[in-house]
């Protein structure tokens, strides 16, 4: 290939730049895909107390998850302009995206029981991402994208702390009679407005104190979100009005 057909399919706007913007979309739809099947099927295991480390089918689809979330990574680095910038801003993304629960398994690490479930919740961290930089794309407003995000984020977190509350503490704790007693904690410590059930385990006393950092740190943007969301309608009224 000459230099200069090397060149312009570099610039912007050429069928290079959009091959890869379509990819990049197809893959993150994928894992968004992966993520929800993956958050299903803890759910389940979750529900019904199955040991997840002897299941061989989830461990094998886990792994798989990981792949393909480790393959995404380096598409997305593969096809972006400022490769360090990317790899800067999304090393998090491949750090989550590593199988270390299969890992553990293979190499026979001895950790704790709080410790193994807390590993098993790492893929879903990957997939909360995913879902909310998906989300984001359904918006042309950068402010309203952002808001979306962190939305979805913010009800992942809710739920993934739920369940990880209502493994820990059913049957240990009298006050969790359910899993939507779990439901309705998770979602109160999240708001920062507390709960009259106070966790019995590391695991649950760990997500006690977790749950309103994250609520701190994303309530304030539903404020940021409302003040441009009225300022914006002023100045068109404003406008319509001159």
């Amino acid at each position: 290939m000459s230099a200069s057909s090397q060149k312009s399919s570099q610039e912007p706007g050429t069928s290079g730049d959009r091959v890869g913007r379509y990819l990049r979309r197809v893959m993150n739809f994928i894992v968004l895909l992966l993520s929800v099947v993956l958050i299903v099927w803890i759910s389940i295991d979750t529900f019904y107390q199955v040991k997840f480390l002897r299941n061989g089918a989830y461990m094998k689809f886990q792994f798989w998850v990981c792949v393909f979330f480790i393959l995404d990574f380096f598409v997305e680095l593969g096809f972006a302009k400022d490769k360090w910038r990317l790899f800067r801003h999304r090393i998090v993304f491949l750090l989550l995206s590593v199988p270390y629960l299969n890992i553990i398994n293979l190499l026979d690490i001895h950790l704790s029981h709080d410790a193994i479930y807390f590993v098993r919740f790492i893929p879903l961290a990957r997939g909360a991402l995913a879902v909310s930089i998906v989300i984001g794309y359904l918006s042309t407003n950068a402010i309203t994208s952002l808001f979306m995000s962190y939305i979805s984020i913010m009800l992942m977190v809710t739920y993934f702390c739920s369940l990880i509350f209502f493994q820990q503490e059913a049957g240990l704790n009298p006050d969790v009679q359910g899993y939507w007693t779990a439901l309705w904690w998770s979602a109160m410590n999240l708001t920062t407005v507390g709960c009259y059930i106070s966790p019995v385990t590391v695991a649950g006393k760990i997500i006690a104190v977790l749950l309103p950092i994250c609520g701190m740190i994303i309530f304030p943007l539903f404020t940021v979100y409302l003040t441009n969301y009225v300022s914006r309608n002023v100045k068109k009224a404003r406008a319509k009005d001159l």
